[in-house]
């Protein structure tokens, strides 16, 4: 899988916690979940278990910690699957 295809996944799986559907729309490594999307922390919270469902992998506390924008958590989606392989 590479990076834009991951990217679209997490698109998709963000997209029924946004709060700003104009900042979703520029949907970019750049983007912030809370600042752009306006995605309260309970919902980042259901972002990271929805995340580690759909990639069937599992999110320590120290990088659920660092998952605050999308670059951030493209990053370790990667480093986590790459340890899977």
């Amino acid at each position: 899988m590479n990076k834009e295809e991951t990217l679209l996944q997490l698109r998709n799986i963000v997209k029924p916690y946004i709060n700003n559907e104009e900042a979703f729309e520029n949907f970019t490594e750049d983007t912030d979940f809370i600042t752009d999307l306006n995605i309260n922390s309970a919902n980042l919270v259901d972002i990271i278990l929805d995340v580690e469902d759909h990639f069937k992998i599992h999110i320590d506390n120290e990088s659920m910690e660092k998952m605050i924008d999308v670059k951030s958590t493209l990053e370790i989606i990667e480093t986590k699957l790459a340890k899977k392989r």
